[in-house]
């Protein structure tokens, strides 16, 4: 009975699975703040690739460590780039993924921001130039669908313009539209290495107090040409979760960031929850609250439980 007439559940192909992969290493690495994840090679982000579509998850996010960072972040546009070429592995496999492309500089930048910097601020218009060479190269790699996360203002209608005029008007755009300036990223900027060397993020981030900010951000992303939309983190704001679910037709995701997957590990380690249980538990939270599409780090291995049942 319980089962009949539960109101949301959670299913393997709404999941996301973000992976890194890094350049120059011979084998992956753990990710200790975030147990249980790591740092890839190509080859071994193809295992983990086999391994994902075997538990029943559709869809990858990836993000890239170069050998080599710099003002400009260049590795993120570059041809030869580290996830350029971890996209086009995907596809010469014939792996049964969609390949969502992480478009981003601060994995990529010598100072660890999200677009160009002078005079120790970020500029958002060459930022956004840099963005769409980003999106444009990794459509080019084999990415299915762009993800920016910068939080520049206009680089959704400027990637849509140049996709377009590149011949890729069929790749949907998957907008991070509201993006805080959270605490929660902490595992991730030590897993990609992309703190800011200097200042923070609140120039171009959301501020967590603000709820309205949330839907004028999310409905400009909208007008601009984004597909899907993004609330980020998810735990935090499940209430903008609901806001955005509420004001579009759109998918919405929500993505389960670095911290949250480390709070939960973390819990279950020291046996203060059952893990498994806690688990399915937070991830349907975020579905209750109106998320068609969940990105979380724990997707492999829950898409394993749903099939088991």
């Amino acid at each position: 009975m319980r089962d009949l007439v539960r109101e949301h559940r959670l299913h393997a192909h709404d999941l996301v699975y973000p992976m890194f992969v890094q350049e120059g290493t011979a084998s992956p690495s753990e990710i200790t703040s975030m147990p249980g994840q790591e740092r890839h090679t190509i080859d071994s982000l193809l295992r983990k690739c086999e391994e994902a579509v075997e538990a029943g998850v559709r869809s990858v996010l990836l993000f890239g460590i170069p050998n080599h960072k710099d003002a400009a972040g260049s590795q993120a546009y570059a041809e030869d780039g580290v996830v350029q070429r971890a996209m086009r592995a995907i596809k010469s496999e014939g792996l049964p993924l969609l390949i969502m492309g992480d478009v981003c500089l601060c994995e990529y930048t010598n100072h660890g921001h999200c677009g160009h910097v002078s005079n120790g601020k970020v500029i958002n218009d060459p930022s956004v130039e840099l963005l769409v060479k980003t999106a444009v190269s990794q459509a080019r790699a084999g990415a299915d669908v762009i993800a920016p996360s910068d939080m520049m203002d206009g680089r959704i209608g400027e990637i849509r313009k140049g996709l377009d005029a590149s011949g890729f008007n069929d790749i949907p755009i998957l907008s991070y539209a509201a993006k805080y300036s959270s605490a929660y990223y902490g595992p991730f900027r030590d897993a990609a290495g992309s703190a800011p060397g200097f200042g923070d993020r609140n120039g171009y981030q959301m501020d967590p107090a603000n709820r309205l900010e949330a839907l004028k951000e999310v409905q400009t992303d909208i007008d601009e040409g984004a597909d899907m939309v993004m609330v980020k983190p998810a735990l935090a704001y499940l209430d903008i979760i609901r806001d955005v679910r509420n004001m579009t037709n759109l998918p919405v995701a929500a993505y389960c960031v670095s911290g949250e997957y480390a709070m939960l590990e973390l819990m279950a380690r020291e046996g203060l929850m059952d893990r498994r249980r806690g688990i399915l538990e937070t991830l349907t939270s975020i579905r209750r609250a109106g998320a068609d599409i969940i990105l979380s780090y724990h997707s492999v291995e829950v898409a394993r439980w749903l099939r088991e049942g």
